[in-house]
Protein backbone atom coordinates (compact mmCIF):
# COMPACT_ATOMS: atom_id res chain seq x y z
CA UNK A 1 0.00 0.00 0.00
CA UNK A 2 1.21 3.56 -0.67
CA UNK A 3 1.20 5.10 2.69
CA UNK A 4 2.65 8.37 1.74
CA UNK A 5 5.29 9.50 -0.37
CA UNK A 6 8.43 11.29 0.94
CA UNK A 7 8.10 15.14 0.14
CA UNK A 8 10.87 16.56 -1.81
CA UNK A 9 13.20 13.17 -0.68
CA UNK A 10 16.53 14.27 -2.15
CA UNK A 11 16.58 18.05 -1.36
CA UNK A 12 15.51 17.50 2.75
CA UNK A 13 18.22 14.72 2.88
CA UNK A 14 20.85 16.79 1.10
CA UNK A 15 19.12 19.49 3.51
CA UNK A 16 20.30 17.80 6.27
CA UNK A 17 24.20 16.93 5.26
CA UNK A 18 24.25 13.71 7.25
CA UNK A 19 27.44 12.48 9.13
CA UNK A 20 27.43 8.99 9.09
CA UNK A 21 27.90 8.40 12.71
CA UNK A 22 25.90 11.19 13.63
CA UNK A 23 22.34 11.18 15.69
CA UNK A 24 19.16 12.12 13.72
CA UNK A 25 15.41 12.66 14.34
CA UNK A 26 12.48 12.31 12.08
CA UNK A 27 9.84 13.95 13.63
CA UNK A 28 6.67 13.11 11.51
CA UNK A 29 7.55 8.97 10.48
CA UNK A 30 4.56 8.49 8.30
CA UNK A 31 5.34 5.71 5.74
CA UNK A 32 9.18 5.79 6.92
CA UNK A 33 10.45 7.33 3.24
CA UNK A 34 12.12 9.78 4.71
CA UNK A 35 14.02 7.57 7.80
CA UNK A 36 15.14 5.19 5.26
CA UNK A 37 16.92 7.52 3.20
CA UNK A 38 18.60 8.91 6.58
CA UNK A 39 19.75 5.18 7.55
CA UNK A 40 21.09 4.79 3.60
CA UNK A 41 23.13 7.61 4.91
CA UNK A 42 24.21 6.35 7.83
CA UNK A 43 27.01 3.77 8.96
CA UNK A 44 26.94 3.40 12.84
CA UNK A 45 24.96 6.76 13.44
CA UNK A 46 21.90 6.13 15.01
CA UNK A 47 17.93 7.50 14.22
CA UNK A 48 14.95 8.03 16.25
CA UNK A 49 11.57 8.50 14.27
CA UNK A 50 8.49 9.83 16.32
CA UNK A 51 5.03 9.28 15.09
CA UNK A 52 1.41 9.31 16.98
CA UNK A 53 -0.34 7.67 14.56
CA UNK A 54 -0.97 3.61 15.46
CA UNK A 55 -1.42 3.04 11.57
CA UNK A 56 2.22 3.55 10.95
CA UNK A 57 3.06 0.52 12.81
CA UNK A 58 2.66 -1.26 9.41
CA UNK A 59 5.64 0.67 7.91
CA UNK A 60 8.22 -0.07 10.77
CA UNK A 61 11.37 -1.97 10.10
CA UNK A 62 13.92 -3.75 11.81
CA UNK A 63 17.55 -1.78 11.62
CA UNK A 64 19.54 -1.65 15.15
CA UNK A 65 20.33 1.48 13.95
CA UNK A 66 17.02 2.81 14.20
CA UNK A 67 14.22 3.09 17.24
CA UNK A 68 10.95 3.80 16.39
CA UNK A 69 8.94 6.34 19.40
CA UNK A 70 5.52 6.11 19.61
CA UNK A 71 4.47 9.58 20.65
CA UNK A 72 3.84 13.01 19.32
CA UNK A 73 7.07 14.96 18.32
CA UNK A 74 6.24 18.05 21.31
CA UNK A 75 7.82 15.69 23.88
CA UNK A 76 11.16 14.84 21.94
CA UNK A 77 13.13 16.46 24.24
CA UNK A 78 11.67 14.09 27.13
CA UNK A 79 11.90 10.91 25.03
CA UNK A 80 15.45 11.33 23.61
CA UNK A 81 16.30 12.39 27.47
CA UNK A 82 15.06 8.68 28.37
CA UNK A 83 17.16 7.57 25.47
CA UNK A 84 19.73 8.89 26.89
CA UNK A 85 20.26 11.30 23.98
CA UNK A 86 21.44 15.33 24.92
CA UNK A 87 21.83 16.54 21.20
CA UNK A 88 21.57 15.42 17.65
CA UNK A 89 22.98 16.34 14.69
CA UNK A 90 19.93 17.00 13.03
CA UNK A 91 16.06 16.58 12.76
CA UNK A 92 13.59 16.54 9.63
CA UNK A 93 10.24 16.88 10.00
CA UNK A 94 7.27 17.04 7.13
CA UNK A 95 4.24 18.39 8.74
CA UNK A 96 0.62 18.10 7.90
CA UNK A 97 -1.87 15.15 7.20
CA UNK A 98 -0.06 11.76 5.40
CA UNK A 99 -1.89 10.38 2.29
CA UNK A 100 -2.84 7.47 3.82
CA UNK A 101 -4.91 9.71 6.60
CA UNK A 102 -6.48 11.48 3.83
CA UNK A 103 -7.17 8.38 1.99
CA UNK A 104 -8.52 6.59 4.87
CA UNK A 105 -12.34 7.59 5.01
CA UNK A 106 -12.51 6.26 8.35
CA UNK A 107 -10.42 8.64 9.45
CA UNK A 108 -12.76 11.79 8.75
CA UNK A 109 -9.93 14.00 7.42
CA UNK A 110 -11.34 14.55 3.53
CA UNK A 111 -14.36 16.17 1.78
CA UNK A 112 -14.63 13.73 -0.28
CA UNK A 113 -16.09 10.66 2.20
CA UNK A 114 -19.54 11.55 4.17
CA UNK A 115 -17.87 9.78 6.98
CA UNK A 116 -17.91 10.58 10.40
CA UNK A 117 -16.24 13.93 11.51
CA UNK A 118 -12.60 12.47 13.48
CA UNK A 119 -9.47 13.86 12.28
CA UNK A 120 -7.77 12.84 15.20
CA UNK A 121 -4.26 12.15 14.18
CA UNK A 122 -3.66 10.20 17.33
CA UNK A 123 -6.36 7.82 17.63
CA UNK A 124 -5.92 7.69 21.51
CA UNK A 125 -6.83 11.81 22.66
CA UNK A 126 -10.59 12.11 23.62
CA UNK A 127 -11.43 15.01 21.64
CA UNK A 128 -12.49 14.96 18.03
CA UNK A 129 -13.97 17.24 15.20
CA UNK A 130 -17.53 15.52 16.38
CA UNK A 131 -17.05 17.37 19.71
CA UNK A 132 -15.53 20.60 18.37
CA UNK A 133 -18.65 21.00 16.05
CA UNK A 134 -21.30 20.37 18.39
CA UNK A 135 -19.83 21.36 21.99
CA UNK A 136 -17.60 24.81 20.99
CA UNK A 137 -18.97 27.94 21.72
CA UNK A 138 -20.19 30.54 18.79
CA UNK A 139 -17.30 32.54 20.23
CA UNK A 140 -14.68 29.92 20.42
CA UNK A 141 -15.62 27.93 16.80
CA UNK A 142 -15.59 31.65 15.49
CA UNK A 143 -11.86 31.76 16.95
CA UNK A 144 -10.95 28.79 15.47
CA UNK A 145 -12.30 29.64 11.86
CA UNK A 146 -10.49 33.05 11.87
CA UNK A 147 -7.12 31.85 13.34
CA UNK A 148 -6.64 28.49 11.76
CA UNK A 149 -8.86 28.71 8.81
CA UNK A 150 -7.69 32.33 8.01
CA UNK A 151 -11.50 33.15 7.31
CA UNK A 152 -12.65 36.94 7.70
CA UNK A 153 -16.39 35.96 8.18
CA UNK A 154 -15.51 33.15 10.80
CA UNK A 155 -18.61 34.60 12.63
CA UNK A 156 -20.62 33.99 10.13
CA UNK A 157 -19.19 30.64 9.57
CA UNK A 158 -19.87 29.98 13.58
CA UNK A 159 -23.33 31.37 13.43
CA UNK A 160 -24.13 29.03 10.73
CA UNK A 161 -22.72 25.73 12.55
CA UNK A 162 -24.71 26.79 15.66
CA UNK A 163 -27.80 27.24 13.43
CA UNK A 164 -27.37 23.81 12.33
CA UNK A 165 -26.89 22.05 15.46
CA UNK A 166 -29.98 23.58 17.39
CA UNK A 167 -31.80 20.80 15.03
CA UNK A 168 -29.22 18.22 13.85
CA UNK A 169 -26.19 16.45 15.43
CA UNK A 170 -23.23 17.21 13.34
CA UNK A 171 -21.43 14.25 12.72
CA UNK A 172 -20.76 13.41 9.14
CA UNK A 173 -18.66 15.34 6.48
CA UNK A 174 -22.03 16.24 4.81
CA UNK A 175 -23.09 17.44 7.94
CA UNK A 176 -21.21 19.80 8.39
CA UNK A 177 -21.14 20.84 4.29
CA UNK A 178 -24.71 21.00 4.67
CA UNK A 179 -24.07 23.37 7.80
CA UNK A 180 -22.26 25.92 5.33
CA UNK A 181 -24.50 25.21 2.33
CA UNK A 182 -25.15 29.08 2.37
CA UNK A 183 -22.05 30.44 2.57
CA UNK A 184 -19.92 27.75 0.05
CA UNK A 185 -18.90 29.98 -3.12
CA UNK A 186 -20.13 27.86 -6.07
CA UNK A 187 -16.95 28.51 -7.72
CA UNK A 188 -14.71 28.04 -5.46
CA UNK A 189 -16.37 25.33 -3.02
CA UNK A 190 -13.76 22.54 -2.37
CA UNK A 191 -11.05 25.71 -1.79
CA UNK A 192 -13.97 26.91 0.96
CA UNK A 193 -14.22 23.40 2.62
CA UNK A 194 -10.35 22.92 2.81
CA UNK A 195 -10.04 25.82 5.15
CA UNK A 196 -12.57 24.72 7.03
CA UNK A 197 -11.54 21.23 7.33
CA UNK A 198 -7.79 22.61 8.33
CA UNK A 199 -9.34 24.82 10.90
CA UNK A 200 -10.88 22.14 12.55
CA UNK A 201 -8.16 19.70 12.05
CA UNK A 202 -5.48 21.83 13.51
CA UNK A 203 -7.72 22.64 17.00
CA UNK A 204 -8.27 18.95 17.11
CA UNK A 205 -4.42 18.04 16.77
CA UNK A 206 -3.28 21.32 18.33
CA UNK A 207 -0.98 21.18 15.61
CA UNK A 208 0.79 25.14 15.84
CA UNK A 209 1.08 24.34 19.57
CA UNK A 210 2.75 21.07 18.67
CA UNK A 211 4.97 22.31 16.37
CA UNK A 212 5.98 25.56 18.52
CA UNK A 213 6.98 22.73 20.95
CA UNK A 214 9.08 20.97 18.93
CA UNK A 215 11.01 23.78 17.53
CA UNK A 216 11.73 24.82 20.86
CA UNK A 217 13.76 21.65 21.55
CA UNK A 218 15.53 22.12 18.89
CA UNK A 219 16.78 25.40 20.28
CA UNK A 220 18.25 22.94 23.17
CA UNK A 221 18.70 19.60 21.18
CA UNK A 222 20.78 20.47 18.11
CA UNK A 223 24.42 20.76 18.38
CA UNK A 224 26.31 23.51 16.56
CA UNK A 225 26.49 23.46 12.56
CA UNK A 226 23.72 20.22 13.44
CA UNK A 227 20.50 21.02 10.53
CA UNK A 228 17.09 21.45 10.95
CA UNK A 229 15.17 20.99 8.11
CA UNK A 230 10.85 21.46 7.79
CA UNK A 231 8.28 20.81 5.24
CA UNK A 232 5.48 22.95 6.04
CA UNK A 233 1.83 22.81 3.49
CA UNK A 234 0.47 25.68 4.68
CA UNK A 235 1.38 29.54 5.64
CA UNK A 236 0.28 28.96 9.50
CA UNK A 237 2.86 26.28 9.76
CA UNK A 238 5.58 27.88 7.04
CA UNK A 239 4.84 31.58 9.09
CA UNK A 240 6.32 29.85 12.49
CA UNK A 241 8.72 27.56 11.08
CA UNK A 242 9.97 31.37 9.00
CA UNK A 243 10.11 33.43 12.22
CA UNK A 244 12.10 30.51 14.05
CA UNK A 245 14.75 30.46 11.62
CA UNK A 246 15.15 34.06 10.80
CA UNK A 247 14.48 35.55 14.01
CA UNK A 248 15.27 33.50 16.85
CA UNK A 249 11.79 33.23 17.96
CA UNK A 250 8.21 31.75 16.56
CA UNK A 251 6.33 35.39 17.87
CA UNK A 252 8.64 36.97 14.84
CA UNK A 253 9.86 39.02 17.65
CA UNK A 254 12.53 40.72 16.55
CA UNK A 255 15.39 40.82 19.71
CA UNK A 256 19.36 42.60 19.19
CA UNK A 257 21.99 42.67 22.10
CA UNK A 258 23.45 44.80 23.47
CA UNK A 259 25.53 45.71 19.63
CA UNK A 260 22.47 46.02 17.74
CA UNK A 261 22.64 42.22 16.34
CA UNK A 262 19.57 39.75 16.30
CA UNK A 263 19.66 37.41 18.65
CA UNK A 264 18.89 33.51 16.80
CA UNK A 265 20.29 30.30 16.91
CA UNK A 266 19.70 29.18 13.61
CA UNK A 267 21.42 30.63 10.07
CA UNK A 268 18.98 30.41 6.98
CA UNK A 269 20.53 28.52 4.40
CA UNK A 270 18.04 28.38 1.61
CA UNK A 271 16.87 32.26 1.31
CA UNK A 272 14.33 31.37 -1.05
CA UNK A 273 11.53 28.75 -0.04
CA UNK A 274 12.47 25.36 -1.97
CA UNK A 275 9.35 24.15 -3.64
CA UNK A 276 8.74 20.25 -5.34
CA UNK A 277 9.69 20.12 -9.35
CA UNK A 278 7.14 19.95 -11.83
CA UNK A 279 7.63 16.36 -12.03
CA UNK A 280 7.21 15.17 -7.97
CA UNK A 281 4.21 17.69 -8.39
CA UNK A 282 2.92 15.46 -11.43
CA UNK A 283 3.36 12.44 -9.96
CA UNK A 284 2.31 13.58 -6.34
CA UNK A 285 0.04 15.75 -6.93
CA UNK A 286 0.23 16.81 -3.15
CA UNK A 287 3.09 17.74 -2.80
CA UNK A 288 2.44 21.23 -4.75
CA UNK A 289 1.68 22.74 -1.40
CA UNK A 290 4.84 21.92 0.31
CA UNK A 291 7.53 24.32 1.27
CA UNK A 292 11.02 23.15 2.37
CA UNK A 293 13.41 25.79 4.71
CA UNK A 294 16.79 24.63 6.08
CA UNK A 295 18.97 25.76 8.89
CA UNK A 296 22.01 25.12 10.50
CA UNK A 297 22.56 25.75 14.60
CA UNK A 298 24.89 28.58 15.21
Amino acid sequence: MNYHNPVMLKECINGLNIKPNGVYVDATFGGGGHSKAILDNLSDGKLYSFDQDLDVNQNLFQDKRFKFIKSNFRYIKKFLKVEGIEKIDGLLADLGVSSHQIDSPKRGFSIRYNEKLDMRMNMEIPKSAVNILNEYSKEKLSEIFRRYGEFSNSNLIADKIIEFRKSNVIVNTNDLIQSLKVLTPSSKKNKFLARVFQAIRIEVNDELSCLIDLLNSCNELLKTNARIVVISYHSLEDRIVKNFIKKGNVEGKLVKDFFGNIEKNFRQLNKKIISPKESEIFNNPRSRSAKLRIAERI
